[in-house]
């Protein structure tokens, strides 16, 4: 589930499903959203310019010849080519789920097209879910190699600025994270703008080196790539994990295609991105081959000693704004894991009220600061980084490869040869690069390992508890239709107005209506017996959204749909009740919600820490009202106590 218009919306007919989604106001011409796609998509991927090069030739791993220049170039450029033009611009893309992208997407259109088929949809699940998680180690590990290589650049201008890098790169982080409660709508129009010149730059910087080197050029070969894998196949296999850190970012490619669309991602890439980083990369390269001892920090050694400064400034910029879309990313993901089912409910605010997929979550706005925090302060330098940098990305990419696979296998139909072969030497390239950051397991690799395996334990907790606490509750239900022909043979007191109750499964008597008669002895005039159900789609449109069944006595059993981009607005969807007969009036109807305490115990549940994990995540996320949008003065919530 994600975003929804609270009071605007179109629809389309796609495929089997309607999309309802929010649009702005006015349509977004085609350059517009080029440049948007420039500066949110391919922020991170154009800041690897910074560290790339360096972290390939900077711990003598491979010998500086210009043989390996040649090489090591050629490297780049091909893994750019393969990586993301191939399989990421032509192939993935084209996996869309309702015209959204991104691991969850991918995830729930892979889950769908093996639907007939439990065991490998389970399996699909927990994988595309310890995605996702890496995704938390990726957002730390990120921003802080970003802003750190960009504030490194001071050391170029000085020495003396060498102990002031780490401080530096503190308040800059802090800055940005303090400033995303007030959201991202002031400074995301100046993203684009700032990284188009930021590309223009880094172009500008490599082609004047070229001009002096142009046959640097003849990189362009993969036949110097592939010279250099047959003459040094070990170091080939070792340096595969600092070549990775030129495609940084290329996930954002199918993440944001829902923001901005295939063709607009595409144009940028082609038109931009790819032409600014090639020349960058070589004119890094052609730097090398004149000056060896620049291979410190090719990037910033590229620019004449007037710019440095002001291109640390850039460089910064172009970093924060690869933070704050990665940043944003997370918000994004929380919120639609949680819709998932996968996380427990969070405390999520809107900081637009014209656009409701601009959000901000505390818990993880401040969470991924305090990791960042800890990554710089620990690792203390992007080379360091550069060794906790990798892992998770190429984890991803082996996975986003392998749903692909059954996406096209089992949702598009096409023959099993063409799938092998259209995904196989994606599989095969992602592969010796997951392989080839193993080898830095030991040196930091762990650091972004541990904070995926923490989310994905919590993942798994939450959800599994969930499913025990439904299990618990069927055990003890009463069936509702048979409750309420009970009741009404001698009905108690009626009164004005409507009651909701929120109940978990359809057709059971919720806790709160038993609390309701117990204590307060008296039945509304009104009665919705409502369900919320989450759907691995990212948009239900409006006019599917609720489903009602009518139970006699002006009572309604309710099952409202969401996607999981949709905005999840409960009061609204109720007033479609208005159109089956029901009349619901805001200042006379009341919310009644089940506050459940979970207690642990021994039995064939989960472990007993497990147990004890879940009943605390349960005790400690947030209301049922704020998450589903009800109002804070019709609310009203009575416990219960459930064991699992």
């Amino acid at each position: 589930m994600a975003h929804a218009a609270r009071s605007r919306g179109r629809r389309t007919t796609r495929r089997l499903h309607f999309v309802d989604r929010p649009v702005s106001p006015t349509k977004s011409s085609a350059p517009a959203l080029i440049l948007a796609a420039i500066g949110v998509v391919y922020g991170d991927i154009g800041t690897s310019v910074l560290y790339a090069v360096k972290e390939v030739f900077g711990h003598g791993i491979v010998p500086f010849t210009i043989r390996n220049v040649y090489g090591i170039l050629s490297m780049f450029f091909w893994t750019l080519t393969v990586i993301v033009s191939l399989k990421y611009v032509v192939l993935v893309l084209r996996a869309d789920n309702e015209g959204e992208g991104g691991l969850v997407a991918m995830l729930a259109l892979a889950s769908r097209a093996v639907v007939g088929k439990p065991r490998l949809r389970s399996v699909l699940l927990v994988v595309g879910i310890f995605g996702t998680s890496l995704f938390y180690g990726d957002g730390v590990i990120t921003p802080a190699i970003s802003v750190l290589s960009a504030v490194e650049g001071l050391e170029v201008v000085s020495e003396h600025f060498r102990h002031y890098v780490i401080p530096i790169t503190l308040v800059v982080l802090f800055c940005l994270f303090a400033v995303q409660k007030r959201g991202t709508a002031g400074i995301g129009r100046f993203f684009g703008p700032i990284t188009l010149v930021w590309f223009a730059v880094i172009a500008l910087l490599g082609v004047v080196q070229i001009l002096q080197h142009p046959e640097i050029l003849k990189a362009l070969s993969p036949y110097y790539a592939l010279r250099f894998m047959w003459e040094n196949p070990g170091t080939s296999f070792i340096i595969l994990g600092a070549t990775v850190l030129c495609v940084t970012g290329a996930e954002a490619l199918y993440a944001d295609l829902g923001h901005f669309g295939k063709r607009p991602i595409r144009l940028a890439w082609f038109s931009v991105v790819m032409p600014a980083l090639t020349l960058n990369y070589f004119g890094q390269g052609a730097l090398l081959l004149q000056n060896p001892a620049a291979v410190k920090n090719p990037f910033f050694m590229m620019a004449p000693s007037w710019a440095l400064i002001p291109l640390v400034l850039l460089a910064t910029a172009a970093t924060v704004i690869a933070s704050q879309a990665l940043i944003t990313g997370a918000f994004s993901v929380t919120r639609q894991v949680i819709q998932l089912g996968y996380l427990p409910r969070l405390n999520i605010q809107h900081t637009s009220v014209r656009t409701a997929g601009q959000i901000y979550i505390p818990a993880v706005n401040w969470g991924l600061f305090v990791a960042i925090v800890l990554a710089v302060v620990m690792f203390r330098s992007s080379s360091n980084l550069a060794a906790a940098y990798g892992i998770a990305v190429t984890t991803d990419m082996l996975i986003t490869t392998v749903l692909t696979f059954f996406v096209i296998r089992y949702a598009w139909h096409y023959p099993l040869a063409l799938c092998i072969a259209a995904t196989g030497v994606f599989f095969v390239v992602d592969f010796l690069f997951f392989a080839s950051n193993l080898l830095k397991l030991f040196e930091g690799g762990w650091f972004p390992l541990l904070i995926g395996g923490i989310i994905f334990t919590l993942m798994l907790t939450w959800k599994e508890g969930r499913r025990l606490m439904g299990q618990a509750q069927l055990a003890e239900a009463i069936d509702l239709r048979g409750f309420l022909d009970s009741v009404f043979i001698s009905p108690p007191a009626r009164v004005d107005g409507t009651a909701v109750f929120l109940t978990a499964e359809p057709g059971v008597v919720p806790n709160a209506l038993m609390h309701n008669l117990k204590h307060n002895k008296v039945l509304h005039e009104q009665n919705l017996f409502v369900t919320v159900r989450s759907h691995e789609v990212p948009w239900i449109p409006m006019d599917k959204r609720v489903e009602m069944e009518a139970l006699g006595h002006h009572c309604w059993q309710v099952v409202v749909h969401y996607g999981f981009k949709n905005e999840v607005d409960l009061p609204r969807a109720l007033e479609h009740a208005k159109l089956r007969g029901c009349q619901l009036e805001p200042m006379s109807t009341s919310y009644f919600l089940s506050r459940d305490v979970v207690i642990p115990t021994l039995g064939s549940g989960m472990a007993a820490w497990r147990e004890k994990l879940f009943a605390q995540m349960h005790h400690n996320a947030s209301g049922a009202a704020d998450f589903l949008g009800l109002p804070n003065n019709a609310v009203v919530e009575l416990g219960s106590k459930i064991e699992i």
